[in-house]
């Protein structure tokens, strides 16, 4: 009996000491209930597995994070950081990423970020645990983007969590205890991955056509390339072309930066959300990564994804889904077909903004940084680190981001280390750097394959396409490392040239097809942005934001085409095309609750022009009627001009060949007296003897006008005099270039003198 009673303690004890042993606490970073100062960074969670928190403080420690958790029980543990050495890949001096965990108030004695070039579980030694809550603080020591994925805690003062990888996942997430407990949202008619320009526009568009939407965007605020994170000033034409109401959507939440990168304020961020929120057919989820997908018969059933901050998982159901990551995360997933250039791919940027002090300042030495003086990069001008702080160009796009990124980082700071500390100290004792994106604005990975490749050769000749509609109007913009700068850094250069191909239409804009924003072989799968169906040259047109947030918008109304009639987006160009055309003429404010409902009109509809909104004076708010230079008939060399302020329109025509003419043709719809003006704007080159004519049927006036003088009518105009018209008649204004310097034509203006 005693012995079985020894044999039943002993089991006991065994037990007991399984289960302590067992006893363990995994708190991932992100779940930290105060950030402080640290900036949860979810760019690389394909790639290193997780979101994580980044002490971004530009060479100040940032502000603890803080948070209280509770332990299985009070005793001894280990503990674990799951952490890196970020600069150490590169095997450079000093490490930039120091920190240190405090357990209610107490730091331990290991400093993590100090060891390793991948990320790896920083043994951080045995702790006593006296109390079952207590507080944990990541205390930043450098303000050089230190980073902080996970603490993990173990009783099994043996134990050594998973590295990485699936069983690295699936231990995450057996210890938060998520598996079974995911959320399904939807059904939807539309699933939009990607809160950019693309996804927004697609989002909306849907929406307004009577979807249900909804929209996942990996990052605390909407715009992407375009918000407040990675300040990217809106490109790209709108609202003009084939279908000119295409772009209305965008022109709502566009920024107006003046500049690039541009400040907080312009980027609006709180505009675009508030936008999005105030949509009843929009269901928005901020800071939700989506890293998986459920297919049936072929198409894509269920996309999944976690919130970043929690790690809830949330799977979400619908009829169709738009890939508006980017780097064409989904289509991926899916198996739809893609390519990617290997070699002479664009990169990525981080830009920068600095500032002068009232008083002097000083910046920490960075010898872990590039090692750069003022001749190593071009100075950056207007207080600006501009686009072309770009690098990655033949590094891997998706799995290699983490890299390109922290290689832009070590850019900066060599950049500034050098103003401040270096041969540019004398120069800059009050500069002080005052923001750096810490997210990357990547250009070019993966392009999904739609049933039509856009080609350059397709843009450049204007090859028209019958599903033609989204205008792309910025050059063939492609991106290479710049030699002067890229001969220290061979294998990675960091500062770009950009090479154009001028031949886009810039004005009137080349359609890019429909058939470019659905998969080959994914059948419910829609794309927008820069992952579309082009080849690498042709991307350099079509990436701009506006041009990829109007992609968005034509998808939003394909979708409701697919669900009205149950059809396929092939099936939207090969069956339904017609209705297409109807709905891309739409304005932008036009809705329907659901996609059966009638549309309604909005109250105010802006007016439209192929050539897009005006520019300088809007003709339609002038008085009497203006023909503007679009609307007249040249002969000869003319070049167009926006440089002048103060024009009519889009622009206006110069020419100095003798012998150019352009004639601006008159037509009234009721008989009346007219004062006729001539509209140009002076400058040093122009003619002083041009011969300005009038023809009304077979009579001629002529006005001799100096061009280098000042128009003597506000607005920029001459009167030419008054004069009877009727209709029906030939009447027009001509000018014809002597040669003797270069005539300018804007416009001609009619003022009905009748009733004055």
């Amino acid at each position: 009996m005693k012995y079985a009673a020894s044999a039943a303690l002993a089991a006991l004890l065994c037990l007991w000491s399984s289960s302590l042993l067992a006893a363990d606490l995994l708190v991932e970073a992100e779940s930290f209930t105060d950030h402080g100062g640290w900036k949860l960074d979810t760019q690389f969670i394909g790639e290193m597995g997780s979101p994580y928190l980044l002490a971004h403080g530009l060479g100040k420690p940032v502000a603890e994070a803080k948070t209280e958790v509770t332990f299985p029980t009070k005793g001894r543990y280990r503990v674990f950081v799951r952490t890196k050495d970020w600069v150490a890949r590169w095997n450079a001096e000093g490490q930039p990423g120091k920190f240190q965990l405090a357990i209610d108030g107490k730091p331990l004695e290991e400093t993590f970020g100090t060891k390793s070039a991948d990320w790896f579980w920083h043994d951080g030694g045995v702790v006593d645990i006296e109390n079952e809550t207590v507080t944990l603080r990541l205390k930043d020591l450098t303000g050089f983007d230190g980073r902080c994925d996970a603490i993990y805690f173990t009783n099994d003062t043996t134990a050594t969590p998973p590295s990485g990888g699936s069983q690295l996942a699936k231990w995450r997430k057996d210890q938060l205890g998520i598996v079974e407990d995911i959320k399904t949202e939807g059904p939807y008619d539309l699933v939009v991955i990607g809160g950019g320009y693309s996804g927004m526009g697609a989002a909306l568009s849907a929406a307004r056509m009577g979807c249900k939407v909804a929209l996942i965007q990996d990052r605390p605020v909407l715009g992407g390339n375009g918000s407040s994170e990675v300040r990217v000033w809106a490109m790209g034409l709108i609202r003009r072309g084939k279908y000119p109401r295409i772009g209305e959507i965008i022109d709502e939440f566009a920024d107006k930066a003046k500049k690039s990168p541009g400040t907080y304020e312009e980027f609006g961020d709180d505009k675009k959300e508030a936008l999005v929120r105030a949509e009843p057919n929009i269901d928005l989820f901020l800071n939700h990564h989506a890293n998986d997908l459920e297919m049936k018969d072929g198409e894509i059933a269920s996309v999944t994804a976690f919130d970043t901050r929690t790690s809830q998982v949330r799977k979400f159901e619908g009829s169709f889904f738009c890939d508006a990551t980017g780097h064409g995360s989904i289509g991926a997933l899916a198996g739809a077909l893609y390519d990617q250039t290997d070699k002479g791919r664009m990169g990525m940027s981080n830009m920068w903004r600095w500032d002068e002090a009232d008083q002097p300042t000083t910046f920490p030495e960075t010898p872990w940084a590039l090692d750069l003086t003022m001749k190593d990069f071009p100075y950056p001008r207007d207080h600006h680190g501009q686009w072309f702080w770009e690098s990655g160009f033949d590094k891997d796009p998706i799995g290699g981001a983490e890299a390109i990124r922290d290689w832009n980082l070590r850019a900066v700071y060599g950049a500034f280390n050098a103003m401040k500390n270096r041969d540019g100290a004398s120069k800059h004792k009050n500069a002080e750097l005052t923001w750096l994106a810490y997210v990357g604005g990547p250009r070019e990975s993966r392009r999904l394959i739609g049933d039509v490749i856009l080609t350059q050769e397709d843009i450049v000749a204007k090859r028209e396409f019958p599903d033609g509609c989204v205008p792309s109007t910025w050059s063939i913009d492609l991106h290479y490392p710049k030699k002067e700068f890229a001969d220290k850094f061979p294998e990675n250069p960091f500062i770009s040239i950009a090479v154009h191909d001028q031949r886009v239409d810039r004005a009137y804009g080349y359609p890019v097809p429909y058939r470019c924003f659905y998969s080959k072989n994914v059948p419910n799968l829609f794309m927008a942005g820069r992952c579309i169906s082009v080849t690498h040259e042709a991307l350099g047109t079509v990436r701009v934001m506006k041009t990829c947030g109007m992609m968005g918008e034509v998808v939003g109304k394909a979708v409701s085409i697919c669900k009205l009639h149950d059809c396929s987006p092939r099936e939207v160009y090969e069956e339904h095309w017609a209705e297409m055309d109807k709905l891309l003429q739409l304005p932008g404010q036009a809705r329907r609750e659901t996609v059966n409902a009638e549309i309604e009109m909005p109250k105010n509809i802006q007016p439209i022009s192929p050539y897009g909104p005006p520019t300088g004076l809007d003709p339609n708010k002038m008085a009497g009627m203006v023909i503007d230079d679009r609307q007249a008939e040249k002969s000869g060399q003319w070049s167009e001009g926006s440089g002048l302020k103060g024009y009519v329109g889009h622009g206006y025509l110069y020419s100095g060949q003798k012998g150019a003419t352009v004639r601006f043709p008159i037509k009234v719809k009721k008989a009346g007296n007219y004062e006729v003006r001539y509209a140009y704007l002076p400058h040093e080159n122009r003619s002083a003897q041009v011969n300005v004519t009038l023809v009304i049927e077979t009579s001629k006036e002529s006005t001799i006008v100096n061009m280098k003088e000042q128009p003597p009518i506000e607005g920029g105009f001459v009167s030419l005099g008054t004069f009877t018209i009727k209709p029906g008649e030939d009447s027009y204004v001509e000018v014809v270039s002597s040669g003797n310097g270069n005539v300018h034509a804007d416009a001609v203006q009619l003022i009905p003198m009748d009733g004055k």
